[in-house]
């Protein structure tokens, strides 16, 4: 069921991604032509410090035109290690880092047309350590009590999918909070 690539050409180069177009044989012999994501891979952390409080970040996401409540995440530098990439995007994004990082999942973010490989930590004994933001990042620190995460997810108040799938991949581990 795997899909032969004939032949493969560069479209687009970012900041962020680039873009390339592969044209595929299918495994009924047909062909086909595929827009592919390059992404180099990413992180999302999800911080709880000793009071049961998670640590989110507000900020205005340009593609969806509003504000979004979402767990500290950033894209790895080149050739940087996931779990460093953790490490510094804890501290950039919330001005903390963490005794303990544990690595709790991983999952393609949207495979159906990226490349996006996304690991998710939990960062636990937070301690500050902050780091210079991003420029083009304007953040706002929000805490949220544990217990009231999965109302604010039933509400609609978080709608970010990495948010929830590192909430979701998260909560056997959150039971000592």
């Amino acid at each position: 069921m795997k899909f032969q690539r004939i032949h493969s050409q560069p479209v687009f180069q970012g900041r962020a991604f680039s873009v390339r177009q592969d044209r595929v044989r299918l495994p009924d012999g047909n062909e086909t032509t595929l827009d592919i994501v390059e992404h180099v891979g990413s992180v999302t952390i999800l911080p709880v410090d000793s009071e049961g409080q998670v640590w989110f970040v507000r900020q205005y996401r340009h593609p969806a035109e509003r504000e979004m409540l979402e767990l500290p995440a950033g894209v790895l530098e080149p050739e940087e290690d996931f779990g460093v990439c953790a490490h510094r995007e804890l501290r950039e994004e919330i001005g903390m880092g963490a005794g303990n990082l544990q690595k709790i999942g991983e999952f393609f973010l949207a495979a159906g047309y990226s490349t996006e490989f996304m690991q998710v930590y939990l960062a636990t004994g937070l301690y500050p350590a902050p780091l210079e933001s991003d420029p083009d990042e304007f953040l706002k620190v929000v805490r949220i009590p544990l217990a009231e995460i999965r109302g604010r997810i039933r509400a609609g108040e978080i709608i970010d999918a990495k948010t929830l799938a590192a909430f979701y991949l998260a909560e056997p581990h959150l039971h000592d909070f």
